[in-house]
């Protein structure tokens, strides 16, 4: 349920408009954001109204017209340029940039919870792979994910289009080090599990993921880091009997996070 708080913050009259920002696109991802409420809107493209629209359209337009948000159609040509030719459903909201958190929130959220699930992504710069590690984090209840600033994809548009709007959800903070971040985790009870393969990987199977459980998600093609694959405190591998090379970011992260619910014994 979005802040009281935030959405007051959302209904701004039509003339203060976003300065800078950026565009969502998609309904889902539109939907959610301001369902959320954790961004500042200011105007909306919609498709022109019809008396029978789709009730998503409908219940999107419902909420930007309560926000008091500019509402506007826009040629399908001149949208797609707009929001760099990304799948946007002839919706998108300027809004502004992803709401980071501190990390110290999710940090504190980790000690309050003793089953947390911190999700470490070590450098991932597809944004379609961030996206889909959000979507299923958020729909499993993790408590924060953490990424670094530098060498990754951040929460980008095309981010929270691949999340169907699971971004707008969940905490993500973006932080220098990734080693000395999971250090302050450790000291918070939390046991990080790193997915690579190597002779000192077990099947994710075979890792005990009740308490306080971190994951950490390497690199496309790199894999984890040398430095953060050294602080985790187990190493392990999805098997592929099948013999195919690997698995991408997003579907790995998905398997272990919901053996992680699995073990927990989650409905």
């Amino acid at each position: 349920m979005a802040n009281p708080a935030n959405q007051a913050r959302g209904k701004r009259g039509p003339r203060e408009l976003v300065t800078g920002g950026e565009w969502i696109y998609g309904r889902n991802p539109v939907e959610e954001a301001l369902a959320a409420g954790r961004r500042t809107a200011s105007e909306i493209i919609l498709p022109p109204a019809f008396p029978d629209e789709d009730p998503q359209i409908a219940r999107i337009r419902d909420e930007a017209r309560a926000r008091r948000l500019v509402i506007r159609s826009m040629e399908r040509a001149q949208l797609d340029r707009l929001v760099h030719f990304g799948h946007h459903q002839g919706v998108a909201l300027k809004t502004t940039g992803y709401p980071y958190v501190g990390v110290e929130e999710i940090l504190g959220d980790a000690e309050e919870d003793e089953n947390a699930l911190i999700v470490v992504l070590d450098h991932l710069e597809d944004p379609q792979n961030v996206g889909s590690i959000l979507r299923t984090a958020c729909a499993a209840g993790a408590t924060g994910i953490i990424i670094p600033e530098d060498r990754a994809s951040g929460i980008t548009p095309a981010a929270v289009r691949a999340s169907a709007g699971g971004a707008e959800h969940i905490k993500v903070a973006h932080v220098v080090n990734l080693v000395r971040t999971m250090k302050e985790f450790k000291d918070a009870g939390v046991w990080f599990t790193g997915l690579d393969w190597g002779d000192d990987s077990k099947p994710y199977t075979e890792i005990d993921f009740k308490g306080r459980a971190g994951l950490v998600i390497g690199a496309e093609g790199d894999g984890i880091s040398r430095l953060v694959r050294e602080n985790c405190d187990f190493i392990a591998h999805i098997p592929m009997p099948g013999g195919f090379e690997s698995l991408n970011a997003g579907v790995a992260s998905a398997i272990a996070i919901y053996e992680v619910l699995r073990q927990r014994g989650a409905s």
